[in-house]
């Protein structure tokens, strides 16, 4: 008597099947998984997903024909899947069919652009043909889907640290040939350093990041934004400099007589989206001593820093109802990080004079990444991602300051002042520190 064939599964129950057998298999419980494999197999034997899951597991066994044969039909059966066809390209590689396999990423990419695995496959498979500068291109974009906080998975972890070293050394040697065409062009215009060329020219070879301000609040149109300001356009940092050592012993009294006055810099309300501050939110970890706090001055503690306060009398500071100027002492803990953020607006820019620096401490605005150096003050645009990191056993202090963005004219600041003040008392907003 003949036996009756098994009647088909639906698709849910094909899913739910196979995802039990890659469990099982995970967990290393083969009978399982083996009867799972084959009890789905025999009721969906034409099944991409299942003709896929028979083929992987013949690669595992170096039946390569086979498993091109079962990734064939899967990708022809179901071709809108990238994963069938990189899996595809994965046999004919074993198979040393290069065009096919070529043309069956190219087919993965056509379905899924950012297809990590196919993406991977085109970079080793071009390498291996020599093509090794349009392979560190592919092994670029493949770096490029994988988000920076994202764990890559396990199984290409080696191949993905195979591809930054490739991307490593196109990016010198094409850093190589622009310099090789460019050194006559440098003598020829005076041998000057070329500060914008040069952060375009990283950013060209991938050697550098594009930052743009991101400002949480107000965003001023048309003006230049630079990371840092160049210090000679700042004269009046001469004299906050020179001061250093007075500002230092203030500080440092500070911290011997009123370290009550020392407040949590992050200090945002419950119910805030605020998850990248969640760690230092309240904490003293990041305090701050505040000689003018949103505009608003703090009498108790400017009696104890008057000649910080005499240092400041000629820096042109902004000033805007209940939100500028601000400064302040900034202390940051031992082995404490402040995450990358951006600030409000960039109608102002940021000062920062270092009084107390011990070592392994450094601050990134966008692409660069500077030292702090007691006494030596710098300008930054604040609404451009920046990070704070000290490394040391020992605390790292200084001086803040805001200041009005230089590019804006008078009236423009003017207006700006008006329009901030109006949208505060509009929407009642606090004056809440905004790092």
């Amino acid at each position: 008597m003949n036996q009756p064939n098994p009647a088909a599964l639906d698709e849910a129950t094909i899913i739910r099947t196979l995802q039990a057998y890659r469990e099982a298999s995970a967990a290393g419980r083969s009978a399982e998984s083996e009867q799972l494999l084959v009890r789905v197999a025999e009721r969906a034997p034409g099944h991409p997903a299942v003709l896929n899951e028979l083929g992987v597991v013949l690669m595992g066994r170096s039946e390569y024909e086979k498993a091109y044969a079962l990734f064939s039909r899967a990708a022809q059966t179901d071709p809108g899947r990238a994963q069938l066809w990189s899996n595809l390209a994965g046999s004919l590689r074993m198979l040393g069919r290069r065009q096919e396999e070529r043309e069956a990423l190219e087919r993965a990419l056509s379905v899924e652009p950012r297809h990590l695995a196919a993406l991977l496959q085109k970079a080793s498979l071009l390498e291996d043909l020599g093509d090794t500068r349009n392979a560190a291109r592919a092994y670029q974009n493949a770096l490029l889907t994988i988000s920076p906080d994202a764990a890559a998975p396990s199984t290409v972890q080696e191949l993905l640290k195979h591809a930054k070293e490739v991307v490593a050394a196109d990016q010198s040697a094409l850093s190589a040939a622009l310099e090789e065409r460019l050194a006559g062009i440098r003598v020829r215009h005076g041998g000057k350093t070329q500060s914008r060329v040069d952060k375009c020219l990283e950013m060209l070879s991938g050697r550098r990041s594009a930052y743009f301000p991101r400002p949480t609040f107000m965003y001023f149109p048309e003006i230049p934004a630079l990371e840092f300001f160049e210090r000679g356009d700042f004269p009046w940092l001469d004299a906050v400099e020179a001061a250093t050592d007075d500002i230092r012993a203030e500080l440092t009294n500070v911290l011997i007589a009123d370290r009550a006055g020392l407040q949590p810099y992050i200090d945002y309300p419950a119910g805030l989206p605020i998850d990248q501050w969640k760690e230092l939110n309240h904490s003293r970890r990041w305090s701050a001593y505040f000689l003018w706090n949103q505009g608003k001055p703090e009498a108790a503690h400017i009696a104890r820093c008057p000649r910080t306060m005499a240092a400041l009398a000629h820096v042109p500071r902004c000033e805007v109802a209940a939100r500028a100027p601000t400064v302040f002492f900034s202390i940051l803990d031992p082995a404490t990080k402040i995450p990358p953020h951006t600030g409000v607006t960039n109608t102002r820019v940021t000062v920062h004079l270092p009084l107390i620096v011990p070592p392994d401490c450094g601050f990134r605005v966008g692409g660069t990444t500077r030292e702090f150096e007691v006494g030596k003050a710098w300008v930054f645009d604040d609404t451009i991602e920046h990070e704070v990191w000290n490394n040391s056993d020992a605390p790292r202090a200084i001086l803040i300051f805001d200041i009005w963005n230089p590019f804006l004219s008078e009236a423009e600041r003017d207006m700006v002042r008006a329009a901030t003040e109006v949208v505060g008392s509009y929407y009642q907003l606090p004056a809440e520190v905004s790092p």
